[in-house]
């Protein structure tokens, strides 16, 4: 099997049985690395909310890693990074971003004139490349909804906008997402429709340039920087040590485990060394790609 192949094997594993991964094509990898090469200015755009027993609500664990992952690589290539959330993951996102990525910059989305803050992010920006991570996505109805269909409107501030201005501006976008309901899904319409519970509520009406799916969306923050690693000709991934650290900054910060909604070391209900393996299982393909260039 060839880097590609094995790299979207493991980012399909579907520990959680969502019923999407195993009816979709292949991951497009080589198609990202790719576009990766062409990088320069990256917005990330991440964080899902969660809403607890006591109608409060937070940002969950899956999301923040993944993208501090991203950050940390791109900006180890050289790319300038601008990480962008909302108020319910914020400061999740700003401990994990600081402690992995401190090159990175941050911005909160605000709750009002958020249109106008957008296209004036893409225009003073100019971004090469818009990656989202984790982030909800509009459905055809005009809401946002959780895997369970339920609406999320009044947790997020809107960024639709995102995707379609990036793309208006020339820039490649990216979206990452594990159950359909995440912002560029839209690309596997038929898919989720057929197979994911809830899905033809759920779906995302957008699509992206380059739609990448996983068991867990942190996931590919661990593949893409193993792309990004391919164009250093060096590692860098996280180490296990950075990506508990990671981990564990976010539950300090308030993160919950979205399906368990439980303030802990878990991310869709799996413990920190299922996380570990598949970025053990990630490295170990990339020394071997590297070995083979070196020897090439």
């Amino acid at each position: 099997m060839t880097f590609f192949k094995d790299l979207d094997t493991i980012m399909k594993q579907d520990f959680g049985n969502r019923g999407l991964l195993k009816e979709l094509p292949d991951n497009p990898i080589r198609e990202t690395l790719t576009a990766l090469t062409l990088a320069r200015r990256v917005i990330l755009l991440t964080g899902f909310p969660v809403r607890l027993e006591d109608g409060s609500y937070v940002g969950e664990t899956d999301g923040p890693l993944g993208t501090a992952d991203i950050a940390a690589a791109l900006t180890a290539l050289g790319a300038s990074v601008l990480v962008i959330t909302d108020e319910p993951a914020f400061s999740i996102v700003s401990d994990v971003i600081c402690c992995r990525a401190p090159k990175a910059k941050l911005l909160m989305l605000p709750k009002t004139d958020t249109a106008e803050f957008i296209r004036s992010c893409i225009k003073t920006f100019e971004p090469t490349h818009f990656i989202s991570l984790e982030r909800p996505g509009k459905a055809a109805n005009g809401h946002y909804h959780s895997m369970r269909g339920e609406i999320l409107d009044d947790m997020i501030t809107d960024s639709a906008l995102f995707l379609s201005e990036a793309k208006k501006a020339g820039a490649t976008t990216i979206s990452i997402g594990d159950g359909g309901n995440e912002m560029g899904m839209g690309t596997y319409r038929d898919v989720i429709e057929r197979f994911v519970p809830f899905g033809e509520t759920i779906c995302t009406a957008e699509s992206a340039d380059i739609t990448l799916a996983c068991g867990v969306s942190n996931w590919w923050g661990t593949g893409i920087a193993a792309l990004c690693s391919l164009i250093a000709e060096k590692d860098l991934l996280p180490t296990r040590e950075e990506e508990t650290e990671g981990l564990r900054l976010a539950v300090a910060a308030g993160s919950v485990d979205g399906c368990t909604r439980k303030r802990e070391m878990t991310v869709d209900r799996l413990d920190l060394e299922t996380h570990l393996g598949i970025l053990d299982a990630v490295r170990d393909i990339l020394k071997k790609e590297l070995d083979l260039c070196a020897i090439a």
